[in-house]
């Protein structure tokens, strides 16, 4: 299983709300249109909570400023991967009806992304000391 997260910072004109309102109503549809061109397997967004918990949180692990949200989408392999990348290229329509959205709620300077393989399991984690 291969995963791409995108950790998102909407742009400084749209509040938290009209960000994740549009980026659901929107973009997640446009998503789930390239579906199958795309061989996404699974597309996850993660909202962040409005909360005073989250200052809280970050202030007592120095962390970074919030992030308003984070795209997960998912893919069987490298090769469906990389299927994915040519047909944005094969398909500018796809790319571009993409790219439009995404520009309409996300900083791309501060966006990062990151792709991980692994496996996954139903299994509860075992800790150890």
């Amino acid at each position: 299983m291969i995963k791409l997260s995108f950790c998102l910072h909407r742009l400084p004109q749209l509040t938290r709300e009209a960000f994740q309102r549009y980026w659901f109503q929107t973009h997640a549809p446009l998503v789930a249109r390239h579906r199958e061109v795309l061989r996404i397997s699974r597309y996850v967004q993660m909202h962040a909570a409005t909360t005073e918990l989250n200052e809280i949180i970050r202030a007592g692990r120095s962390g970074p400023e919030m992030y308003d949200g984070v795209a997960e989408l998912w893919w069987e392999s490298f090769d469906d991967l990389a299927t994915a990348t040519q047909s944005r290229r094969d398909r500018p329509q796809v790319s571009l009806s993409s790219r439009t959205s995404e520009n309409s709620l996300i900083l791309p300077a501060r966006r990062c992304s990151s792709v991980r393989s692994g496996q996954l399991s139903d299994e509860p984690a075992q800790m150890s000391a």
